[in-house]
């Protein structure tokens, strides 16, 4: 993905006021070995790019001057109430420097899962991003978590996935493997497995 920007010569609170009302966001780019650099981005192109989910997960194509830079963004300032963004955030990225960002996870096939579709079990995402570490050439843009063997009453960990090749987990709190997603029973109702056991303990 891509998207234009032009250098921002004057700065301060009073100044990025002026570009909004301009219908203009002020932004920065910084890392690698160049200083940062403020810049301005049209405001309804960089609002339509940021509602993709792919935008937030993506080496971009930033076009500036003539020339072009890859960035990842890093961080989006929004207004409390208004659909206004206020700041952008990108940092540049080198084709041979390991990246550490979040990427989306994409949980499918949950409908057609024994969980839901024989026992009307409540997924519920305990996770929905993973911090990663990789290549820019192996950012994915999200994490696919195929629920389609899920039955009720299971959980799903990091373990029980595959990461995409060149792609490493980032833990936090020292949690190699977190949950990632469970189908709870509802009403206190109980999983196929867990009535057997209850049978088996009657008899």
């Amino acid at each position: 993905m891509e998207f234009n920007a032009t250098p921002r010569s004057v700065q301060g609170s009073s100044a990025s006021r002026r570009l909004r009302r301009a219908g203009r966001v002020p932004a920065i780019v910084y890392g690698g070995t160049d200083q940062p650099l403020s810049i301005e981005l049209d405001h309804n192109e960089i609002y339509h790019s940021l509602r993709k989910e792919q935008f937030h997960a993506s080496v971009l194509d930033m076009k500036i001057e003539g020339k072009t830079q890859s960035v990842i963004l890093r961080d989006v300032q929004w207004h409390p109430y208004k659909q206004l963004v206020l700041h952008v955030d990108f940092q540049r990225v080198s084709a041979k420097e390991v990246i550490h960002t979040k990427v989306p996870l994409h949980f499918i096939n949950a409908e057609t899962s024994p969980a839901v579709k024989l026992s009307a079990a409540v997924i519920t995402h305990v996770v929905t991003e993973l911090d990663i570490e990789c290549l820019p050439a192996n950012l994915p843009q999200f994490i696919e978590v195929n629920l389609a063997k899920f039955v009720a009453g299971a959980s799903m960990h990091l373990a029980d996935i595959r990461l995409p090749v060149g792609v490493k987990f980032v833990p936090h709190g020292g949690d190699e493997n977190p949950l990632l997603v469970t189908a709870v029973m509802p009403g206190g109702a109980k999983s196929d497995e867990a009535a057997e056991e209850g049978d088996e303990a009657a008899e």
